[in-house]
């Protein structure tokens, strides 16, 4: 039914109306530990349609090499319908969809594990985000606590696109106000208990020169560590991009924010972890991924410093483990371990730190190690990469 509303010119009201401090109201979001309650679910607000001009924006402005993101023609030859967005925008989205319900008082993000890539995201796709909270570690009442979610995104035919969990730091209450109540959830919490992908494998191949010669499956074996030339100098543009994502944590946009925290995190505006991850895959893409045809995921991964405006990043990658597909003779699974590092070149950084830069830094102490303080990331992903053809 069509609705037609008459505007009749709009009159000045406010000196009219008695302004009232008792009614001021000050909405909060985000979640505190004392209210992350297990079992609890978020259906999070808003969603995220991709199109194909941010999708395209996205993996060149992170610097991907893979053409599934880029080339149209490239990706329909593989058996894809249309371009993909990169997994990285598809878990960047997805993870800041949750933000407003689960993170935003978080003081740190600990990690991301089991991220598992299901569906394809093409132009026109709209996902929604799912957080149910998992667990809750009581450190003490003077102490932040530990809090283990599980998010879900799902497209617009109500298929799981990604899964995973990851944990965060986040301090009680107290005498804080409290958070705007979530609205009550009615529809089941989604995910996949044995996830499985379903691939267009042995599609036509178009143009072999669109790809790089030294990065098919057979160019990997374990023990292999891959120095990323070029680094990535982040500027101020990392707080447009938090937004533009949908993260709504104050710590990575306001100043005002960042600067009355104490500590490290003291200061100016904290670059989104999720970008950062981003500018590494991109900055290791023409040298590992330009041939994967998907990725299947990645987890135990840390932030294991901050980064800020004017840092600039560098990324190292290990290969783990190569391994035959079944019934798939074209491909393999190649897992590797993505390492990053700020303010020196990768190639400086390990010849400095040397094989103790693939040591997760949680591990450093208990091996009498010290921590490495350029080192600002670490993760080990999963990747589908064609083998050279015969």
């Amino acid at each position: 039914m069509a609705f037609s509303l008459q505007l009749p010119p709009q009159p000045e009201l406010a000196a009219d109306v008695p302004v009232d401090l008792a009614r001021v109201r000050q909405p909060q979001y985000g979640r505190y530990l004392d209210e992350l309650e297990p079992g609890q679910v978020f259906e999070h607000p808003r969603g995220f349609t991709f199109d194909r001009s941010n999708m395209l924006d996205f993996a060149r402005t992170f610097m991907q090499s893979n053409p599934l993101y880029l080339n149209l023609q490239y990706a329909t030859a593989q058996g894809f319908r249309d371009l993909l967005a990169s997994p990285q925008m598809v878990f960047n989205v997805t993870l800041s969809l949750g933000v407003q319900n689960d993170s935003e008082k978080a003081i740190a993000n600990l990690g991301y594990y089991q991220v598992q890539f299901l569906q394809a995201v093409y132009p026109g796709d709209t996902l929604r985000a799912f957080t149910k909270v998992l667990e809750r570690k009581d450190r003490g009442p003077d102490k932040p606590g530990i809090a283990r979610i599980r998010t879900v995104g799902v497209n617009q035919d109500n298929q799981v696109v990604l899964q995973y969990e990851r944990k965060i730091m986040v301090a009680w209450r107290g005498e804080r106000l409290p958070t705007t109540p979530a609205p009550e959830v009615t529809v089941a919490f989604p995910g996949e208990d044995a996830p499985a992908v379903s691939l267009p494998l042995g599609a036509g191949v178009l143009a072999p020169g669109l790809t790089g010669p030294n990065t098919y499956a057979e160019d990997f074996s374990p023990g292999d560590i891959i120095v990323h030339a070029n680094g990535r100098t982040i500027t101020e543009e990392h707080m447009a991009l938090t937004y533009l994502v949908g993260n709504s944590h104050p710590l990575h946009f306001d100043r005002i924010f960042s600067s009355g925290l104490s500590g490290k995190m003291s200061g100016e505006p904290i670059v989104y972890g999720g970008l950062v991850f981003a500018w590494l895959d991109g900055l290791a893409s023409r040298d590992v991924s330009e041939h994967a045809i998907w990725e299947l995921g990645f987890t135990e991964g840390y932030h294991t410093q901050p980064a800020f405006a004017g840092d600039t990043v560098g990324a190292l990658s290990r290969i783990l483990a190569v391994e035959n597909v079944p019934g798939a003779d074209g491909y393999a699974l190649v897992t590797m371990q993505l390492i990053g590092v700020k303010n020196s070149s990768a190639a400086a950084a390990l010849e400095q730190y040397g094989a103790d830069l693939f040591i997760k830094e949680d591990s450093k102490r208990e091996l009498g190690k010290d921590k490495i303080p350029a080192k600002i990331f670490e993760i080990e992903r999963r990747l589908l990469i064609k083998r050279r053809p015969a």
